[in-house]
Formats: C-alpha cells, sequence, structure tokens
C-alpha cells in the first residue's frame, strides 16, 4: 500500500480526514461549533483525551488516532490549545452569513478581537480576510476565533496578522 500523499506534501486534506473518519457527519457541521482534529499519524500522543472537559475524545491505544464524540463536543477550543501538534481545530459552519474557524496561533503579534487578519488555507496560502472575534492563551498558544467568508470553514487553518 502506497504511503498517504500527505506524508509527502505536508498537506492533510478535507478528502484525507473524511477518509480516516476524522471529520463529523455534514450535518453535526451544520448544528454548531465542533472540534475537528486533523491528527492522521498514529503516534504516541493523546494530551486532547484528559483535557476535554466533556469527554468528547478518546483513544482506545496511546497510538490511536484520536476519536471526536460529534454528540459529546461542545466546541469549547481547549484540544486547540493543549494540542502541541496545532492539530485540533473548531469549525462552526451553522451561520448563514459566514462561517466561523478556531485555530492555535504561535506567532507573534498575537492579534486581538476586532483586528483584520489574513486568513491562510492548508497549505499556507492566503485565501482572504478575516476578523478576530475571540482570543484566549494557554500556556503561550493562542486561541483565535476568526470570522471568515462563507464556505472557507473547512479551508482556513492559520492567521496572518499583517504589520503596519
Amino acid at each position: 500500500m502506497p504511503a498517504p500523499e500527505f506524508r509527502r506534501s505536508g498537506v492533510v486534506t478535507v478528502e484525507d480526514l473524511r477518509g480516516l473518519g476524522l471529520l463529523p457527519p455534514e450535518g453535526r457541521l451544520r448544528e454548531g461549533a465542533v472540534a475537528i482534529l486533523e491528527c492522521p499519524e498514529m503516534i504516541p500522543c493523546n494530551i486532547c483525551v484528559p483535557y476535554c472537559p466533556t469527554k468528547a475524545i478518546r483513544m482506545d491505544r496511546l497510538v490511536d488516532l484520536p476519536r471526536v464524540d460529534w454528540d459529546k463536543c461542545v466546541g469549547c477550543g481547549v484540544c486547540v490549545a493543549v494540542c502541541s501538534g496545532l492539530a485540533a481545530f473548531v469549525v462552526d459552519l451553522s451561520k448563514s452569513d459566514a462561517d466561523y474557524v478556531t485555530v492555535p496561533h504561535e506567532f507573534l503579534p498575537a492579534p486581538k478581537a476586532g483586528d483584520e487578519v489574513t486568513l491562510l488555507s492548508r497549505r499556507g496560502e492566503r485565501v482572504g480576510k478575516g476578523v478576530v472575534v475571540r482570543v484566549w492563551e494557554r500556556n503561550k498558544t493562542h486561541v483565535v476565533t476568526v470570522k471568515v467568508p462563507k464556505g472557507l470553514g473547512m479551508e482556513v487553518r492559520a492567521v496572518w496578522v499583517e504589520r503596519g
């Protein structure tokens, strides 16, 4: 069996995630904020499991892929803050005017609520502008929720704060 393309490219696609069963059903994505753990490799890491306040994340073994119980997940973003691999996100596709994406941010300057930021795709490409609606910090990782144009919720995976 050939190695998955993301091992060569470094980019995990929506199709990769779907194939690994790491995406919630489409209906759940439209119900409100939900965690998406873009962790496609079986590596010894489970930091998200004990920190999930609703016990929505489980792993049977330390090297399993993390699984989210989509009915228990409330989209709080704690997994985004504690994931050392920067592979946890929260996506909310339920609004009619925009999508909302919560991403980890470890660059300076940190954005603040109300800032307009550049939206970066899974490949690190600029895909538009968004507005920061919430920022909080845990152990020097800023957790940033940004309002993005409708249709970009599954594509935006980072923000860039333009200087001056």
